[in-house]
């Protein structure tokens, strides 16, 4: 069984290059560059053969199938009793997706591997932008982030994109970048790091696919904003309110402490949505997240759990309930997709050995009472039970000709199963109309005083 090594070639000028992998290249007669596209291919001594993969990319129409291939076809070279050699831009385990690839193949047949470094890209970037890569950057590849809805990055720090070979992906990029960051946050592209044709562009997010100038070296370079912008941020200034010298307000709190706080804020989200009011919107959601923040580090704090497992909990439970997104399920609309949801509750109640004496046992009995009396009116009807059924008809009727609270409550339930068949919210129309009838009762007042 052969053997086989992974040269690195550095970002490109061939000075660049190693002792070791020079000495590599230079003593073997055969030579596969994953691309004959790097100036080294055309540097080293005409005794060495030089063989590349570039026909490849020709055949297939992604670059997944293009490195299955490439991986196929260098194991089997690493078959032959003298092995191969193969040769791979920068370094050979930084954005270069074969190598792992290849190691993992070889390893599970038995054939050795050895891997000789390069200088990546992030070096010679680093030096063109005079940045400190070791103060938290973040690196990711182009394709990678382009897939994405939303970019999983820390804008507080610095970010690098790696690989943006085109117009099309820069758009792409763009599109999801823009989904967090500022329209205007500048980009610094840089073209061709480690050669002698670097060059430096920048421009606004906004305006990034109008550059025309990408390729394999093109590599996009976000400098960190300048305010706090990830949930992570809060959590850190939560953990240091709590924290020996921090606030005694905050150190003294516990869960039970902050439940009406957290019940306050949320009816203040509610009272920013009925105003339609968005500016007041964001506060008020930022107060919410504080209260879910205070919670978590509390929670950190005595052991119980943290923000990871509160985070991952979540994820895995919208990935798990929404099978026609993530998985290969079919919905024909938006009832289909409650019944499926309704279906894999259950499912994983009777795997965690959770039980439940009725169907409404979820509905929390902190709710609202007409909140409360519409929830289990919707799961019934989930359900195909007859709501109408319970509804007495003659209560409204009765209710004028007398003074009882249980018909009362007659009359609200009533409202209720009327407010949801019409897929009305009786709590929103009540706040809505609550909020009027001050108006109309502070008019009022203000009459009487000034006629008085």
């Amino acid at each position: 069984m052969g053997k086989i090594v992974v040269v690195g070639l550095g970002p490109g000028d061939p000075s660049l290059l190693t002792r070791k992998a020079w000495n590599a290249l230079t003593s073997a007669g055969e030579v596969y560059f994953r691309t004959e596209q790097h100036p080294v291919a055309t540097s080293l001594p005409t005794e060495v053969t030089i063989r590349s993969f570039d026909s490849v990319y020709q055949k297939h129409e992604s670059f997944e199938q293009v490195y299955v291939e490439i991986v196929e076809r260098v194991v089997e070279l690493g078959k032959r009793p003298e092995g191969v050699i193969y040769a791979v831009p920068g370094h050979p385990f930084i954005g270069e997706s074969t190598t792992p690839k290849i190691v993992k193949a070889a390893e599970e047949l038995g054939i050795e591997t050895e891997i000789i470094p390069g200088v990546s890209f992030l070096e010679p970037v680093s030096s063109l932008i005079g940045v400190d890569l070791m103060n938290g950057s973040q690196v990711m590849d182009a394709m990678l982030l382009a897939r994405d809805f939303f970019p999983v990055v820390l804008p507080e720090y610095p970010l690098i994109i790696a690989q943006c070979y085109s117009k099309i992906l820069a758009s792409d990029v763009k599109m999801t970048l823009m989904a967090f960051y500022p329209d205007e946050h500048p980009v610094i592209v840089i073209s061709n790091a480690g050669s002698d044709s670097a060059s430096i562009d920048q421009v606004k997010l906004y305006e990034l696919d109008r550059l025309t100038s990408f390729g394999y070296a093109t590599t996009l370079y976000l400098p960190p904003m300048n305010k706090a912008a990830s949930y992570e941020s809060l959590q850190k200034i939560v953990a240091r309110l709590r924290a020996p010298g921090g606030c005694p307000w905050d150190r003294k709190q516990t869960h039970q402490s902050l439940r009406n706080n957290l019940l306050e804020e949320t009816y203040e989200v509610l009272e920013a949505l009925d105003a339609g009011d968005a500016k007041k919107l964001q506060e008020e959601l930022g107060d919410l997240l504080l209260q879910g923040a205070l919670h978590i580090q509390i929670a950190s704090e005595e052991g119980e759990f943290k923000l990871p497992d509160v985070v991952s909990g979540i994820v895995d439970k919208l990935i798990r309930r929404h099978p026609h997104v993530f998985g290969n399920r079919a919905v024909s609309g938006v009832e289909e997709v409650l019944e499926n949801w309704e279906e894999i509750k259950k499912r994983e109640r009777e795997q965690s050995g959770e039980s439940r004496k009725s169907f409404l046992d979820g509905v929390p009995s902190a709710l609202p009472a007409l909140a409360q009396a519409q929830a289990y009116i919707t799961r019934a009807r989930r359900k195909s039970l007859p709501v109408n059924a319970l509804v007495d008809e003659r209560t409204i009727s009765a209710l004028m000709g007398e003074t009882s609270q249980e018909k009362l409550g007659e009359l609200l339930w009533a409202i209720a199963a009327w407010a949801d068949t019409h897929g009305m919210d009786a709590e929103a129309a009540l706040r809505e109309v609550n909020a009027r009838k001050k108006r109309e009762l502070s008019d009022l007042d203000m009459r009487m005083e000034f006629t008085a």
